[in-house]
């Protein structure tokens, strides 16, 4: 059985008249890549700040290790590294002594070697004696990875860590928290709105909206769930389209192509292909192109109509 890393029961937060969090439940296990989703304003920051407990629950518990987050603040904290929103930093100073300066204000004992080695990790050993001010705003991402990883922490909690980063620093952003994962053995919690970028390293997630969940679960198994849209390529277009028929409405043809994409479910998809072969048409592809974007924008636009 999985240990839970995070308990999260009724969860509800309050400003005034509006419900920012509306009795949200989610179970985060050790080792998770756990990818936190919702469109603006739907819950997700105002979550994070009472999971660190920089703001208060109206309602409901947050238990972290199987701590209280209300009663365990202190021991629970000493075990977590977190990035919210943008990392601020004394900009006339070095990337280093940043480091040295917020790991002494932590309480933890932070080496020489333990701040080069985190340097490393997040590519900024060479510039560990440049002052933060000459950062490029993706460059300081970095520097608040690397100062959440200085005291080892065992959940890492990253508020849209990609931010302002150019696709070479998202995908080495990416290798860093998969590594994290999978060779540290390290629990992560991230929210993002770059649904791409979850969908290649997280094995779990939520998505929330209005504050409320919508749906939780392995990002394989919801992605899986319903209907997709796939691509079979065949030798045959229009013997194709007349078994199509029988299986599935609709299918779109592509001009000067042997491409059909039409939306199945995962049976439909293998009942097609056992009757496309059975009757003397090859099928040279079968290429499903359904999304974590297009499942989250399904699931959110859904959850608003009702």
């Amino acid at each position: 059985m999985n240990d839970t890393i995070i308990e999260i029961n009724g969860l509800t937060k309050k400003f005034g008249s509006l419900t920012a969090v509306d009795n949200l439940d989610l179970k985060v296990y050790k080792g998770d890549i756990f990818g936190f989703l919702g469109p603006n304003g739907a819950g997700k920051s105002t979550t994070i700040r009472m999971l660190l407990s920089l703001i208060k629950p109206t309602s409901g518990s947050i238990k972290i290790f199987g701590l209280s987050v209300k009663r365990d603040r202190k021991n629970i904290m000493r075990r977590i590294g977190a990035i919210v929103e943008k990392p601020d930093f004394y900009l006339y100073l070095t990337a280093y002594k940043n480091l040295e300066i917020l790991g002494r204000l932590s309480g933890a004992d932070i080496s020489k070697n333990k701040i080069m080695e985190m340097l490393e990790l997040v590519g900024l050993a060479s510039r560990h004696n440049s002052k933060v001010k000459t950062f490029s705003h993706g460059m300081k991402q970095r520097l608040g990875l690397a100062q959440a990883l200085l005291h080892d922490p065992e959940l890492i909690i990253l508020d849209e860590p990609t931010t302002g980063l150019d696709p070479q620093g998202m995908k080495e952003i990416r290798e860093l928290i998969l590594y994290l994962s999978r060779s540290k053995g390290k629990t992560i919690f991230l929210s993002s709105h770059i649904l791409h970028e979850v969908e290649m390293i997280a094995n779990r997630m939520i998505i929330i909206n209005k504050g409320k969940k919508i749906v939780e679960g392995n990002v394989a198994d919801l992605l899986r769930s319903d209907k997709m849209n796939v691509s079979f390529e065949v030798s045959d277009p229009l013997k194709a389209s007349e078994i199509i028929k029988e299986i599935a409405e609709g299918g779109e043809f592509h001009p000067g192509s042997n491409k059909i994409t039409l939306s199945l479910t995962q049976k439909e998809i293998s009942e097609l292909n056992k009757k496309l072969v059975e009757n003397g048409i090859e099928v040279y592809s079968i290429v499903p192109v359904r999304s974590l974007e297009e499942y989250f924008l399904k699931i959110t636009e859904g959850a608003n109509n009702d």
